[in-house]
């Protein structure tokens, strides 16, 4: 071979192992051949010689162990993982900069609804706030939205599960504040609007309002009312003189505005806490301010400076500019963004809710949901979560994250630091005879690179019992073929019966095995073993998958991701201990491959 053919080969063998740990073990023809045109356009002409040898050194490298893969990569090929952490590094985005930002004067914040815990599309928000606030080198407000106890409301548990979240999450917050416990301040404020003339009670019903703001509003009678008649009515609604639906405060706008919502909107109505207590308040207040009015104040009051929303609150900017100006206030710089949507996902709350009001879910942590918490259960890191986000930006149009995406982010992050456990499942007895020695001891390590310790499994001669998986039995181990044992050794199967495999040694080297071009299956001893289940959501159903794990993964804790080896990566949900209190089944969610 030449030295320029050498060099191709390797590069070859450097793009294929490289694609085949990105891809849980399995190389693909097209991508190593497309890394390679892209690298060396000079052997376009060679294209048909080139696929050739793409094929055969993915074949070759797909008869690897992933941990073999591995280490073979990062033995050999390490120069081009580093090439492509340069690339990453070199293409990673950045977020644009804020209008008019100031360093050490920008505050941002971000104002959750407690009705609910955060999913995937809310944390956006949060997180670009505090991104933009590290930026520079300003604060971030935390505010607790729960002034609509009736149609929304607040969850007493969502107060620290969303702490709790923002936290993982990585986001920190400079200061707090519940609006249901600034009532007093809304309502001075609400006193002082009315006494600039730029709010008045209106206590005529709804169909009354629409059919003058089509019409005319100008000629609206609640809206010729003075200031001291608006007053009169205004404590007579903070004080429970009125019903719910019996009266609403109105700030004044554009009577002709293009657009009809915009037109007079409300600010406070009232609401019967005796019959929906607000679970911080209770009944202490009945004329609660709405999210423009409540929102639009705290904004001022807070000392925002740049406020990170969804564009479907384009209509509320135009809306809470106008008690800015009555006020004299000026008001924050807004920056409007798309809408984010993980696909084969819910991100609806109130669906979400309803699912869990159906018996649909185990609660607002269930891995069939988008919530930070649900995704956090399955596998995935605050970290996968925040660069997706910030890849994405504060675009203006919609995004669509697909979960396969989501995924590889996540792979890259936790594949260096998961544990390969071997684990079967619809297990089948593999008994393998002839095996030329008593006892021997194979010393596994967790991970390819060795940096997080080994474990220590006994294999007894001339006969051993395995547990395999029952898809591998059926598609790999069939009479006459030779197949690698991970890590162990190499048998040749003689007998399936299809509940059982009967097999004999045949020998102990990779390169017998590469050699016999055999297939490389997980295993776990027969006398040895914990319990494992394995619930993969698919869609708004969680299947579970049984079968038996290595020893070694009863000493796995609670919430650590491994890689399960040849199935993919998953979160150790539950360790159920026996009666002698030693772990006797793992109970792990399925992440992604």
């Amino acid at each position: 071979m030449s030295a320029s053919q050498r060099s191709l080969e390797e590069l070859v063998w450097a793009y294929a192992l490289l694609n085949a740990v990105q891809h849980g073990g399995r190389a693909a023809v097209g991508p190593v051949m497309g890394k390679i045109m892209a690298e060396r356009p000079d052997l376009r002409p060679r294209a048909r010689e080139v696929a050739a040898l793409v094929r055969r050194v993915v074949e070759e490298v797909n008869r690897l162990s992933p941990e073999e893969q591995r280490r073979l990569l990062e033995e050999k090929y390490s120069w081009v993982t580093g090439r492509l952490q340069k690339k990453r590094e070199a293409g990673e985005k950045r977020l644009p900069p804020l209008p008019g930002a100031e360093p050490g004067r920008v505050v941002t914040r971000f104002a959750p609804n407690p009705d609910f815990v955060i999913h995937l599309g809310n944390a956006r928000p949060a997180i670009l706030s505090h991104e933009y606030k590290e930026m520079y080198r300003g604060r971030m407000v935390l505010r607790f939205e729960d002034t609509d106890p009736r149609t929304k409301t607040p969850l007493p548990e969502a107060y620290k599960l969303i702490r709790d979240d923002l936290r993982w999450l990585g986001v920190s917050w400079d200061e707090e504040y519940i609006q249901s416990l600034r009532m007093e301040k809304y309502y001075e404020l609400a006193r002082k609007l009315i006494e600039l003339g730029g709010a008045y009670v209106d206590d005529q019903p709804g169909e009354v309002f629409r059919r003058y703001r089509s019409q005319g509003l100008d000629r609206y009678p609640p809206r010729q009312r003075g200031v001291e008649e608006n007053l009169e009515l205004w404590d007579r609604m903070v004080g429970g003189g009125f019903g719910e639906g019996g009266a609403v405060l109105r700030v004044k706008t554009d009577p002709r505005h293009p657009d009809p919502s915009v037109r007079d909107w409300v600010a406070f109505r009232i609401i019967d806490t005796d019959r929906y207590p607000h679970p911080i308040v209770g009944s202490r207040y009945v004329a609660w301010p709405t999210y423009n009015f409540a929102a639009a104040v705290d904004d001022h009051l807070m000392g925002v400076t740049h406020i990170l929303r969804a564009k479907e609150h384009m209509q509320n900017t135009v809306k809470q500019q106008f008690l800015y100006k009555y006020f004299g206030w000026e008001y924050p710089h807004v920056i409007h963004f798309g809408r984010l949507k993980l696909e084969g996902f819910i991100m609806s709350k109130s669906l979400l809710k309803s699912l869990l009001e159906q018996g649909v879910g185990e609660g607002l942590d269930d891995p069939r949901f988008a919530t930070i918490a649900g995704l956090r259960r399955r596998g995935i890191t605050a970290e996968a979560i925040r660069k997706i986000i910030l890849d994405v930006g504060v675009k203006y149009t919609d995004a669509s994250i697909s979960y396969a995406n989501l995924a590889a982010v996540n792979r890259s992050i936790v594949d260096e630091k998961a544990k390969r456990i071997m684990a079967v499942f619809e297990p089948v007895h593999l008994v393998v005879e002839d095996i030329p020695w008593g006892e021997e001891e194979f010393r596994i390590p967790f991970h390819p690179s060795a940096s997080l310790g080994s474990r220590l499994i006994r294999i007894r001669g001339p006969r051993e019992e395995f547990l395999v998986s029952r898809s591998d039995a059926e598609k790999l181990l069939q009479p006459g073929r030779v197949v690698r044992l991970m890590e162990a050794m190499n048998i040749e199967v003689l007998e399936n019966t299809g509940n059982q495999v009967i097999a004999r040694y045949h020998s102990r080297g990779v390169e017998e095995a590469r050699r016999a071009k055999a297939p490389i299956i997980q295993w776990v001893l027969a006398r040895s073993n914990v319990g494992a289940s394995l619930l993969v959501p698919e869609g708004l159903d969680l299947v579970t998958r049984l079968g038996v794990a290595e020893e070694a993964a009863a000493s796995l804790s609670r919430g650590e991701v491994v890689q399960l080896v040849r199935v993919g990566f998953a979160r150790v949900d539950a360790l159920q201990p026996g009666e002698d209190g030693r772990t006797r089944r793992i109970v792990m969610i399925f992440a992604h491959e």
